[in-house]
């Protein structure tokens, strides 16, 4: 089933000539880059990196078998290891010589297993007999040691992404020494051992370099074990076992990842999650560390999902223009040509393909029954907003009504990340207006994920479609609506009018009066001038309701004057006359500004009614009906005239 694959491979591979006799593929972690090399150089290299941009083909003389090729950050430079003693070099940066250059490991006896660049001209040699740093100097063509250490290596690791290279020592291979590299320093790190299931006798090489991965995982690095289930240990399956490598501290294993089963397997990181491949099955299992199990010990994770196999994924055949082009041939997935890269590469250098793996969300919603663990799974993705949406949404229709806790479990799950975003925003902005200081001057501004699901996106994809659902009983929306508010309080987030007024519009519409008043009285919703508003705009449905207004914006300590403004602004011109008359300030309003409110509303009527109500105040004021010159209301006269005739006009009354 299409929709239970939650893996895929990218749409636009990198893709390369694939290996053969003449032409043989090498892959660069730190650049991400493969190089196709034909006849040893001599008939061409050709470098593809992630990007089409960073596409290098140039050629070199064959001086004999490359057993290893990478360009510095940036392409400035190429290293290429042809024998076991030195590592060539050649200029890539303009007007420097192009002619290559040489370097010999320092140690002597020592063979050179491989090397990493650590910056643009910064590199290290890993030899069977330690690890020797250099600086390079392109100009001048030569190389000085900055740092060497000796130490018997069996096989090494890199994880780019930190910088830290990781050696596996001593005749079992278990105790691995890690190496930090920064700013043309190199430190040592503190070894640690790994725990082998069986310790052999007489001892031997034990440790595969197959079987440690090392990658960064929520920004930690971390050294991953496969650990291969034995027999004589009676443990039943594989795991994988996670040890924790920070830059100063002491390593510690941390979490263990149950694989309840055994075989091949290839590991990758995608989106923070530790990608299991079973070959032998064709499937892949998905742990999510930060994931509590609560029946399994501390930091023993079981897998987030039921194994699936990757997506199906179909090659495209391009031939000649005037071969018509034949459909594509389905790709032969977990093939054992495939070789898996940190963190989420796949490459087949049979087919000439680079794949990045990624994590398909949708799938993960129907496989996930508990929700509000698919909560905590989903708001660690990257792209998860509108998965969690649709979630939301989901949980609310009727198949899937749910019972409200689950509903106020996924509310406090999404209000916890908006919060605590809310927080950082508010710290950065006090950090800002009180200016640099100790402290704080390196703050950066917090990164809005798309794990922030404030009350807007809330009330356009979910809240407003939901209250307008046919065969939802009122009382469920009501208490949706209200579980949600209740969160957003809890969390101490202010609720936006807009919320309040679907909770007042769905009462009104069920004519919940009664619980309306309630809901007011009790201050369940919040006062706010929108509120006040939206509760004059219902005087026509629930005549209580400008009373209600009135003394919301009162509460709120509302200058008259501006209740007024509020009044006359949504065309409650009576409204507005009969709170300026309950204040005693009739006698001293503008009838002006009242008589343009009527005339706006084109309600003849009411303008009648406003425009007789300024006569008789000005009746009983002055003793006469008719307006000063200095209250600008002449074309207002002029216009009642017009509507209603001379004869319309009150009349002086005479004593």
């Amino acid at each position: 089933m299409t929709e239970e694959h939650y893996l895929e491979l990218c749409e636009n591979p990198v893709q390369f000539e694939h290996a053969s006799s003449v032409n043989n593929v090498f892959f660069d972690e730190a650049n991400k880059q493969v190089f196709a090399v034909r006849s040893g150089g001599a008939t061409g290299v050709v470098v593809k990196g992630p990007d089409d941009k960073s596409s290098v083909a140039f050629r070199m003389d064959d001086k004999g078998e490359v057993k290893c090729i990478k360009f510095s950050i940036g392409n400035k430079i190429l290293a290429v290891q042809r024998t076991l003693k030195s590592v060539d070099f050649i200029n890539f940066i303009p007007d420097y010589p192009h002619t290559e250059f040489t370097q010999e490991c320092k140690t002597k006896n020592a063979n050179v297993l491989g090397f990493c660049w650590t910056t643009w001209n910064e590199i290290v040699f890993i030899t069977d007999q330690g690890i020797e740093f250099y600086q390079v100097f392109p100009d001048k063509r030569s190389l000085k040691l900055l740092k060497s250490q000796s130490i018997n290596v069996n096989w090494y690791q890199y994880c780019p992404e930190t910088a830290v290279i990781l050696l596996s020592t001593t005749v079992q291979g278990n105790i691995l020494q890690p190496f930090a590299f920064r700013n043309g320093t190199m430190s040592k790190m503190s070894k640690f051992e790994i725990e082998l299931p069986v310790v052999p006798k007489p001892a031997k090489l034990s440790l595969s370099e197959r079987d440690i991965a090392m990658a960064t995982i929520y920004g930690q690095l971390f050294v991953m074990y496969l650990k291969h289930h034995s027999r004589t240990a009676n443990s039943p399956s594989a795991e994988v076992v996670l040890y924790h490598l920070p830059r100063e501290s002491a390593c510690k294993k941390s979490h263990v990842l149950k694989l309840n089963t055994t075989g091949k397997f290839a590991l990758n990181i995608v989106d923070n999650l530790v990608v299991v491949h079973h070959q032998s099955t064709q499937t892949s299992l998905i742990f999510d560390i930060k994931l509590k199990e609560p029946d399994c010990a501390v930091n023993t994770h079981q897998p987030v999902l039921p194994a699936r196999s990757i997506h199906p994924y179909r090659i495209p055949l391009s031939g000649p223009a005037v071969v018509p082009s034949q459909p594509p041939v389905p790709c032969q997935l977990y093939s054992s040509s495939w070789s898996v890269f940190q963190p989420e590469i796949i490459i087949s250098a049979s087919e000439g393909y680079l794949w990045y793996l990624q994590v398909r969300l949708p799938p993960t919603v129907n496989l996930l029954q508990d929700k509000g663990k698919l909560m905590d799974f989903l708001l660690r993705r990257r792209d998860c907003k509108m998965v969690i949406l649709s979630v939301c949404c989901q949980i609310l229709e009727g198949g899937e009504k749910g019972s409200l806790p689950v509903v106020a479990t996924v509310f406090d799950k999404l209000n916890q990340v908006y919060k605590e975003y809310l927080e950082a925003e508010q710290t950065y902005t006090v950090a800002m207006e009180s200016g640099p200081s100790r402290g704080n001057s390196a703050q950066k501004r917090p990164v809005r994920t798309q794990a922030v699901i404030d009350q807007s996106d809330m009330y356009t994809h979910v809240l407003s479609n939901f209250t307008e659902r046919k065969g939802v009983s009122h009382k469920f929306i009501i208490a949706v609506l209200m579980e949600y508010i209740r969160s957003l309080n809890q969390f101490q987030i202010t609720v936006q009018h807009y919320l309040y007024e679907l909770v007042i519009k769905t009462l009104v519409q069920h004519n919940l009066f009664y619980m309306l008043h309630q809901f007011l009285q009790y201050h369940v919703l919040s006062d706010s001038k929108p509120l006040a508003c939206l509760l004059l705009s219902l005087e026509s449905t629930y005549p209580p309701a400008h009373q209600l207004s009135l003394d919301m914006l009162k509460r709120l300590s509302t200058a008259n004057d501006e209740i007024v403004e509020v009044l006359l602004s949504k065309q409650q011109v009576l409204g507005a006359l009969r709170f300026i008359r309950s204040v005693g300030g009739h006698d001293n309003v503008s009838a002006r500004k009242f008589l343009d409110a009527a005339r706006q509303t084109e309600d003849q009527m009411l303008f009648y009614t406003v425009f007789r109500s300024f006569q008789q105040r000005n009746q009983r004021l002055r003793g006469s009906p008719g307006f000063n010159p200095g209250e600008h209301c002449e074309e207002h006269v002029v216009h009642f005239k017009q509507l209603f005739g001379d004869q319309a006009l009150m009349k002086a009354s005479t004593v």
